[in-house]
C-alpha cells in the first residue's frame, strides 16, 4: 500500500467538502498548530548551570594535564 501525498488527500477528501467545512478544517488545523507551538513555548528553560558537575565521576582520578598531553601526542602522530 502506497502512502498518500498531501495532494492526494486534498483531491480525494478535502476538495469534495463544502466550502464552510473546508474553512472549518483550516481553522481547526491552524488552532492545532498554534496549540503545539504554544506548548513548546511553555516548556521551562534549561539553565546551563544545572549541568555543573555532571559527569564528574568520569574524570575522577584523571590528571587533566596528562590527559591533554596524551591527546596532543595522538593528534601529532596522526599528522605525520
Amino acid at each position: 500500500m502506497s502512502a498518500l501525498t498531501v495532494e492526494d488527500v486534498n483531491e480525494r477528501h478535502i476538495k469534495p467538502l463544502p466550502v464552510p467545512e473546508r474553512l472549518r478544517l483550516i481553522a481547526t488545523t491552524a488552532e492545532g498548530i498554534a496549540q503545539s507551538e504554544k506548548s513548546e513555548e511553555d516548556r521551562p528553560l534549561r539553565r546551563i548551570t544545572k549541568l555543573h558537575g555532571l559527569g564528574a565521576e568520569t574524570w575522577r582520578g584523571i590528571d587533566a594535564q596528562a590527559h591533554i598531553n596524551e591527546l596532543r601526542s595522538e593528534w601529532e602522530s596522526r599528522e605525520r
